[in-house]
């Protein structure tokens, strides 16, 4: 956490890790192997939902398993909220990651247990021990860059995602075979030793991270304490309440949750920037920065919410409608799609890392509202590729396409998520006040959650548009948006002050 560093940059024999804070390999390995955890689950999620869990027909099946998929993602990233509150008020980054990295662990686990009951109480598990880790263990590496460079933490940033998508590469290999190939639940325990090892290397490293993250930003007094827990218990009790009544008058679906949860994912982020706008401790000098921050955060929801579609309505393409055999007859398994972003992430990261270095030296770097927009052009001409693709499968004998379709669908959003993603975890960092760092870090995995929460109700379209319709509209709604993004720079550039 940005916030309660003193210097993490460097451990006391000066040494460094590829010339960044050698804390960062702390940050790094523990965030590459909870992302393998991750990744894991999410490659055979949307199969397994489709294959093992839900009832009915398989269109039905098809498109509740996407929207699930979509509004369990929202819960995910929704958490962070509550996991920078955590961080900002009681406890510090630092324990924060640990007892999240913990609870993902024993999720994973859970959901090795193969019943219903189990899979779904793990997923709860794993959403609330994501949101305590993931805006926390970000928000420390911008701590390792106080006072440095916007470039050289961009690049850092850029580094530390590379650890997002080492761990990403892997897990679909692996867990991805393993569940598809030999048993699901095998595949979601072998997720759980993933973040193990997570844990694990986040303790034996923890000496080189200095006091970044040791302590809140800004404790809460015992009177908010209270006032948070009341409501806690008020609106925890609320939710039960209405599930049992659902249940009692035998009127509940799994719909009504996806719903519910969809509609929060709205609601949310919307109440959160009343709150910051309305908190005494938001100083007149930063509001214009919120200001901006809220148009980046309403264009990466846009951009997630198609981008995250690759989860779902993807791998079902993939699985359905796409020619996976190889030499000698074998079929590999469509879960495999989920490593070809990260290859592509790990070959581009260091290329754009260093292409924003360069460009800044020689003060040609694109503002971060011009890559916000370059990002919205190249999301959108993935999905109007992926458009095509989808005529191409209609058009065929066998109704399937080659795998070529889907490698450069996924290029195309690599190079869009290059130009967002890494820029606006740094710009969140930046732009954030002192007192809301972990919060508006937060918010910046919200406005995920935000995207997955429309994918609920958006990925239903699919079926009575078809493929081609479809994508295209999208691709049409995202290069519209990146258009006018890019319009609208100068204007964010005046509201961002000095950050650069």
């Amino acid at each position: 956490m940005a916030s309660s560093t003193t210097k993490g940059q460097a451990a006391p024999g000066g040494t460094t890790f590829f010339g960044h804070p050698r804390g960062m390999a702390t940050l790094f390995m523990t965030e590459m192997w909870e992302r393998f955890s991750w990744y894991g689950m999410r490659a055979i999620l949307v199969l397994y939902l489709i294959a093992g869990v839900l009832d009915g027909p398989l269109e039905d099946r098809e498109a509740l398993a996407a929207a699930i998929y979509g509004v369990y993602n929202a819960v995910v990233y929704m958490t962070s909220m509550p996991g920078g509150w955590v961080a900002d008020r009681l406890w510090g980054a630092r324990r924060a990651v640990l007892v999240g990295g913990i609870v993902i662990a024993a999720g994973h686990y859970v959901l090795a247990i193969p019943h219903d009951a189990t899979f779904f109480l793990g997923l709860a598990l794993i959403a609330v021990g994501t949101g305590l880790l993931k805006p926390n263990i970000s928000a420390m590496v911008g701590g390792l860059y106080e006072g440095q460079s916007g470039a050289r933490r961009d690049a850092g940033f850029t580094l530390f995602y590379m650890a997002i998508n080492i761990g990403a590469l892997a897990a679909p290999l692996v867990v991805g075979t393993l569940g598809q190939k030999v048993d699901w639940h095998l595949g979601f325990g072998v997720a759980g030793v993933g973040m193990t090892l997570a844990v694990v290397q986040y303790v034996l490293g923890a000496r080189h991270l200095g006091t970044v993250g040791l302590h809140p930003a800004n404790p809460a007094s015992p009177e908010e304490k209270r006032r948070v827990l009341h409501r806690v218990l008020l609106w925890s009790g609320v939710a039960v309440g209405a599930l049992v009544v659902d249940v009692a008058l035998g009127t509940f679906t799994v719909e009504h949750v996806v719903n519910v949860l969809a509609v929060l994912g709205i609601v949310l982020p919307v109440g959160y920037f009343w709150t910051i706008f309305r908190s005494p401790k938001l100083a007149a000098a930063d509001r214009p920065k919120i200001v901006a921050f809220v148009w980046f955060f309403v264009t990466a929801v846009l951009f997630w919410m198609i981008y995250d579609q690759s989860g779902s309505l993807l791998t079902i393409f993939a699985d359905q409608k796409t020619d996976r055999t190889i030499a000698g007859g074998w079929e590999f398994p469509a879960s495999w799609f989920q490593s070809v972003n990260p290859v592509y992430v790990i070959i581009l990261a260091p290329v754009f890392a260093a292409l924003w270095v360069r460009l800044a030296q020689r003060e040609r770097e694109p503002s971060a509202p011009v890559k916000f927009g370059l990002a919205m052009l190249l999301i959108g001409g993935s999905f109007g590729l992926m458009g095509l693709a989808g005529a191409a499968a209609a058009g065929s004998e066998t109704g399937r396409v080659t795998v070529f379709w889907l490698l450069g669908v996924y290029l195309v959003q690599t190079l869009g998520e290059m130009c967002l993603s890494p820029v606006g975890l740094s710009l969140s960092t930046k732009l954030a006040p002192r007192e809301f760092v972990s919060q508006i870090m937060g918010l910046w995995f919200l406005a995920t959650a935000t995207g997955n929460a429309l994918n609920g109700w958006v990925t239903r379209l699919n079926e009575p548009l078809g493929d081609t319709l479809y994508y295209t509209m999208w691709a049409v709604v995202a290069v519209a948006a990146g258009l006018a993004f890019m319009a609208g720079a100068r204007r964010l550039r005046t509201l961002m002050g000095a950050v650069d």
